[in-house]
């Protein structure tokens, strides 16, 4: 190393050489990378997690009316656009002229950012489910405290029609309810 009255430095990178009063030392720098790409890898695992993490716009896709005539019932389930940070649902089934069940349902986040299907059913007491898995056609809901259901889903069809699903334990037996609405016309 030559002496110009201050300290050298060493930095190692693949090939030899000098500028100023650096001095290059040809080292194996592949040790180097891969300690520096380990470091970084904890903060690219939080920043994706914080990514992949659904919202409530995420749902767009639920947006309309949905209807479905089964048993002499006419079902119909309401969607409005997401805003403010929330879904806003209502359902009615209705046999023949009189109204014999509705829903009032929130889609929202909590305070820690996660979504949750919040549900209102004529007769019984609100119940809250958390979105455990959301793509561009299907979210799924999910409370394992609740009576029934314990898992609430809606899945997009690729004829345009709309299946919602409840399904959990219910007098010790697994049910499963499917509702395969159509578009309202």
């Amino acid at each position: 190393m030559r002496k110009t009255g201050k300290s050298p430095v060493k930095i190692s990178v693949s090939s030899g050489c000098s500028v100023g009063n650096l001095r290059f030392v040809k080292t194996n720098v592949i040790p180097a990378l891969v300690l520096t790409v380990l470091a970084f890898c904890p903060l690219a695992g939080r920043a994706q997690a914080t990514e992949s993490k659904p919202t409530v716009a995420a749902l767009g896709w639920l947006t309309g009316t949905w209807t479905l005539e089964r048993n002499g019932r006419v079902t119909v389930e309401r969607w409005a656009a997401p805003a403010g940070g929330v879904m806003i649902g209502t359902s009615h089934t209705y046999l023949g002229e009189r109204m014999i069940e509705y829903e009032f349902i929130l889609i929202r986040a909590n305070a820690q950012g996660e979504v949750h299907y919040v549900a209102k059913p004529s007769g019984q007491p609100e119940a809250s489910f958390k979105l455990r898995r959301a793509t561009a056609t299907e979210a799924v809901f999910e409370n394992p405290q609740h009576d029934f259901p314990q898992k609430i889903s809606y899945a997009l069809k690729d004829d345009g029609g709309l299946v919602a699903a409840i399904e959990g334990a219910k007098n010790g037996k697994t049910r499963r309810a499917e509702f395969p609405y159509r578009p309202a016309q």
